[in-house]
C-alpha cells in the first residue's frame, strides 16, 4: 500500500476471540492513538489493558459526536442486523467500515449502514489469534487509497493480508483459509491416532503428530520452493514415506477428499450469504 496510513482512533464492535486478537495485534503496533470497544460482555475483555483502550457495553455510551477513523465489526454474523444500524451516522459522516463477519457481503453491509458507506469485508483465520494468521479482503467502490491502506494494515497486524476485485471469490477463501485450520488440526488428530494405532503411546503420538505439523508448516512458510517439492525431497524411491504416499496419492485418497470438503464449505458459505 503506498498512501500514508493514519489511524487516530479505531471503534472496534465485539471484542470476542477474533476481535480480541485484533486489539492486542493493535496495541501491539501502537497502531492508533485512541481505542473505543463495544463488547458487553465484561469477561471478553483482554488481560492487559492500556489506557488508551475504553471498554463500553452498548453504542449508547459512546461520546456523542464521536467520529472514528476506522469502526471493525467484529460481532456475530447473525445479530449483524440489529447492530449495525446504530452506527449509520459514523458511516455517513466518512468512518471506514471493516467487517471479519462470514457470509455478510458488501450489499447487506451497505443495506445496514447506508449506501454511501466505505466498506471492506474480510476473511481472517484463527492463527490471527498468535500473529500468523492471513487475510483476505474485498472493498467497494466507495474505499479510497487510503482506506484501503487502513484496511490492510488493521489485518497486517494479525498476519499476512491478500485482496481480490470479485467478492464472488469470497465463498471459496471461507473454504480454504478461514475453515482450513480446522482441516489442520483434523489432521493432527488422526495422525495421533494412527501413530497410536501403530502401537506408539498416546502422548507421544500426540507430541509428534503437533509439532510435525507444526514444523512443516512452517518449512512451508519460509521455503521458496513449492509445496509440491517440499514435499519431493522427503520422499526416496521404495522408503517408508512413499508406501504412505502411494495410499494418500491414490484416486480415492486425500486430495479427491479433501476437493470435495472444500467444495462442501464453499456451497455452505454460499448458502449463508443467502
Amino acid at each position: 500500500m503506498s498512501a500514508p496510513v493514519s489511524l487516530p482512533s479505531l471503534l472496534l464492535i465485539g471484542c470476542g476471540r477474533m476481535g480480541g486478537a485484533l486489539l492486542s495485534g493493535w496495541l501491539e503496533r501502537d497502531l492508533a492513538e485512541r481505542y473505543v470497544v463495544i463488547e458487553p460482555a465484561a469477561g471478553a475483555r483482554p488481560d492487559t489493558l492500556s489506557p488508551h483502550v475504553k471498554f463500553l457495553a452498548t453504542p449508547d455510551h459512546l461520546d456523542a459526536g464521536f467520529q472514528p477513523t476506522a469502526a471493525i465489526i467484529a460481532v456475530k454474523p447473525q445479530v449483524m442486523a440489529e447492530t449495525l444500524p446504530h452506527y449509520r451516522g459514523m458511516a455517513a459522516g466518512g468512518t471506514l467500515f471493516l467487517s471479519i463477519a462470514a457470509g455478510r457481503t458488501l450489499t447487506f453491509l451497505a443495506n445496514q449502514l447506508g449506501e454511501d458507506a466505505a466498506l471492506v469485508r474480510a476473511m481472517p483465520n484463527t492463527p490471527a489469534s498468535i500473529g500468523h494468521g492471513i487475510s483476505v479482503l474485498c472493498a467497494n467502490a466507495k474505499v479510497d487509497e487510503a482506506g484501503r491502506a487502513r484496511a490492510d494494515a488493521l489485518l497486517a497486524a494479525v498476519g499476512q493480508v491478500a485482496w481480490i476485485a470479485d467478492e464472488a471469490l469470497m465463498d471459496a477463501v471461507t473454504a480454504v483459509s478461514g475453515s482450513g485450520p480446522a482441516y489442520v488440526f483434523l489432521l493432527i488428530e488422526c495422525l495421533a491416532q494412527a501413530g497410536i494405532a501403530a502401537g506408539l503411546p498416546a502422548d507421544l503420538a500426540e507430541k509428534l503428530a503437533r509439532a510435525t505439523v507444526a514444523g512443516s508448516g512452517e518449512l512451508a512458510r519460509v521455503s521458496p520452493e513449492s509445496a509440491a517439492a517440499l514435499r519431493e525431497a522427503v520422499t526416496s524411491p521404495g522408503g517408508t514415506t512413499r508406501a504412505a504416499l502411494d495410499v494418500l496419492m491414490a484416486p480415492d485418497g486425500m486430495a479427491p477428499l479433501l476437493r470435495r470438503a472444500v467444495l462442501a464449505a464453499t456451497k455452505r458459505s454460499r448458502e449463508l450469504a443467502g
